[in-house]
């Protein structure tokens, strides 16, 4: 089992930032793909960013590249995801996720394991 605990969000004007930080415990972190994904209000659960357990892997949703960056610490079992030049588009509740394997996917029933969420909201 992986316990995922997201950190971070909060309330920011619009071309503001954010860093969100998931702390993972359980079995080793070290050896899985790790992503975000965000949903809100109405709206379905999306990818966001995923990243390789090695970190030399690494994957963006078109709304978010150039804006958003994943990033993991293994020695300290935690992923990261920057936000900057946030959009009123981007509020939404984030959540942190796990997988086994080797790949990145960008669909969330390919995660086993799921944070509990935190909330961004960005205004105009």
């Amino acid at each position: 089992q992986v316990q995922l605990v997201e950190s971070g969000g909060g309330l920011v004007q619009a071309g503001g930032s954010l860093r969100l930080s998931c702390a993972a415990s359980g079995r080793t972190f070290s050896t899985g793909p790790m992503g975000w994904f965000r949903q809100a209000p109405g709206k379905e659960r999306e990818f966001v960013a995923g990243i390789s357990w090695s970190g030399r892997s690494i994957y963006y949703a078109d709304s978010v590249k150039g804006r958003f960056t994943i990033s993991r610490d293994n020695a300290k079992n935690t992923v990261y995801l920057q936000m900057n030049s946030l959009k009123p588009e981007d509020t939404a509740v984030y959540y942190c996720a796990a997988r086994n394997g080797q790949n990145i996917v960008v669909i969330s029933s390919g995660y086993s394991y799921w944070g509990q969420g935190t909330q961004v909201t960005v205004s105009s």
